[in-house]
């Protein structure tokens, strides 16, 4: 990320904590803290917090061995350094946080985020301070893509695709889920994506793909069965998260039923996507296409989730969330019907809002293919 980037995020994070009548925000190591400072930091034992106060310049608290990450930055950034020595660790936050003057105001974190270890150490620092939730400020200025993120999401798209096309032929009667999912890692690593997946694939064959989130078990592929396949990409921090259903060879014909309405209902989520609709209505109009069709009651889960550095993030495509869509959110749409004991078919694209509709990152077909094999 560029130094401009850097400073425009840090203004638009203060104007906002302003505009909310928070007097700073602490983040600790995760996609919040990086999306403001560009620089990562895995969760461990020793405390890292970033401090961004409404008026004057960040402040990061973080051990001595992760303090060259500081040298070199094109923007400013006060850094508050630690040993190895437990008993100083207390006075270096309070340190840090007197900087801030923050006193009783408000103090925003991320409640699905921040641990006890670090709340511990603000509570000491802050005893006045009224520590309290600012996911909506954080949310509501990560919801926004800019250009160079929907690139890279679209780049995540793309590998991802390319990587599941390249595994698609180890698909044959016999093989486990365990061997495809290992099988798609690899291809996922050696078309390009980061190490860092944004979840394990998801490889459910027959009566396990009626579990929406399966882990992918030694359960052997028969013919007849459901193929279910979640799985994405990272590039350079940001996720894609896809899912495609198939079928080993010829299947009952309610489950090709099932796949037609599903392809249908996320045809129907799409459809209504474009800047100044709700997200509770894109979810409306893919439920509404599973209702009619009977199975209403085997759609259990929201139609889709956002999507950027996180694979789960605002919007969510929920009959519940009234966020209003703006050009430049990403999310998924990804009705599916799951029967118990059967089968189940989920589709998932990855979805960019526009001015007048939207444009999916993701390509491969939504029908449902027939995997056959040669003996």
């Amino acid at each position: 990320m560029t130094k401009v980037t850097i400073k425009n995020r840090q203004q638009q994070l203060q104007e906002s904590l302003i505009k909310n009548g928070f007097k700073a925000v602490a983040l600790n190591p995760g996609p919040d803290l990086t999306y403001f400072t560009g620089l990562d930091f895995h969760l461990m034992e020793r405390p890292i917090i970033g401090i961004f106060p409404a008026e004057g310049i960040p402040i990061l608290v973080l051990p001595e061995l992760e303090q060259q990450k500081l040298s070199g930055l094109d923007y400013e950034i006060r850094g508050f350094c630690y040993t190895e020595d437990l008993s100083t660790w207390q006075g270096v936050m309070t340190d840090a946080f007197t900087e801030t003057e923050l006193g009783s105001g408000k103090l925003g974190v991320i409640p699905n985020r921040l641990r006890l270890l670090e709340l511990k150490y603000l509570e000491e620092a802050l005893p006045e301070a009224d520590i309290t939730s600012a996911q909506p400020i954080i949310s509501s200025l990560r919801m926004v893509k800019g250009d160079h993120e929907i690139e890279l999401m679209e780049e995540a798209a793309r590998i991802a695709e390319c990587a599941l096309t390249a595994t698609l032929s180890a698909i044959k009667p016999g093989v486990t889920e365990k061997e495809i999912a290992s099988k798609l890692v690899g291809r996922l690593l050696h078309h390009g994506s980061d190490p860092d997946l944004p979840f394990f694939p998801i490889v459910a064959f027959g009566p396990n793909s009626a579990n929406p989130h399966a882990v992918p078990t030694s359960r052997e592929l028969n013919s007849g069965d459901l193929v279910l396949i979640d799985w994405g990409a990272t590039c350079e921090g940001y996720y894609s998260d896809i899912t495609r259903t198939f079928a080993m060879g010829d299947i009952h014909p309610e489950l090709e039923q099932i796949a037609d309405f599903v392809r249908k209902a996320n045809a129907a989520g799409r459809s209504v996507v474009k800047a100044g609709v709700t997200a509770r209505s894109v979810d409306q109009a893919a439920r509404k296409v599973i209702d009619e069709a009977g199975y209403g009651e085997f759609f259990i889960h929201r139609t889709g989730h956002g999507l950027g550095r996180e694979a789960h993030e605002a919007p969510y495509i929920s009959q519940y969330d009234k966020t209003i869509l703006k050009s430049g959110m990403t999310f998924t749409i990804e009705p599916g019907i799951y029967l118990p004991g059967r089968g189940g078919v989920r589709i998932e694209d990855d979805i960019l809002v526009t001015e007048d509709g939207c444009k999916s990152l993701t390509q491969l077909p939504r029908e449902l293919t027939q995997l056959f094999f040669e003996e």
